[in-house]
């Protein structure tokens, strides 16, 4: 499904994010990519995204090369994807419900499918009975379960979470992981950037990401650097 080939990222000033990294991720896979805060993850996933490209090597999501599509092929690889970010970006001026429908509504989906479609995906985060409420009246583990729900509601066949449960409390965090851990089961690829030890104590398979190096590659209990 991914593959990083001899990836490396520069940004101006000279600020190297990533360097030499390769790996690979099958269809279905649940990862998760841990390291400290700077140390790439971020980059990592933005590339799979193709919100950045790298400066070297190669990146292929599901046979397409992410480095050499353009800006009208770059909407049709993110429409596979479902996006969960530290930040929620939820829409302040709609309710809960008309946030997780945005996604459908602008890659024209009819309004009533839509709706059908974004209260399913509410209903399994835990929060139809949110559908009316303003985000701004959720709590920070509510929003991140909102989040979560308007990143599935498109049925993706990848989903790239950013730090999902940083800020969040235990109990929220512990949801939000939940339902990720659901939607892998169902099939989808995730991949999740994560620097929590509780989180990464059970994870299948771990990608170590130091100072923008591969530092190690974990699956089960093995781990090779």
């Amino acid at each position: 499904m991914i593959e990083f080939h001899q990836v490396s990222k520069q940004y101006p000033g000279g600020n190297q994010a990533l360097a030499n990294v390769s790996f690979t991720i099958g269809d279905g896979e649940l990862v998760y990519l841990s390291g400290p805060s700077g140390a790439g993850k971020s980059t990592l996933l933005k590339m799979i995204a193709g919100v950045e490209k790298p400066s070297s090597g190669r990146v292929t999501v599901n046979g397409q090369d992410v480095g050499q599509l353009n800006s009208s092929g770059l909407p049709y690889l993110r429409r596979k994807m479902g996006l969960i970010f530290q930040d929620q970006r939820l829409l302040l001026d709609r309710d809960v419900l008309a946030n997780v429908m945005l996604p459908l509504l602008v890659t024209g989906t009819a309004r009533a499918e839509a709706d059908q479609r974004a209260r399913a995906a509410l209903d399994r985060v835990g929060l139809l009975n949110k559908a009316d409420a303003a985000p701004q009246s959720l709590s920070g583990g509510e929003q991140q379960r909102v989040a979560v729900a308007r990143a599935i509601v498109n049925r993706p066949r990848i989903i790239l979470a950013d730090e999902p449960t940083a800020n969040l409390d235990k109990a929220s965090a512990a949801r939000v992981m939940s339902a990720l851990q659901a939607f892998q089961s169902a099939g989808i690829t995730c991949i999740i950037a994560t620097h929590d030890e509780s989180v990464l104590a059970t994870a299948p398979r771990i990608i170590s990401i130091v100072g923008g190096r591969l530092a190690g590659l974990m699956s089960g209990k093995e781990i090779t650097a």
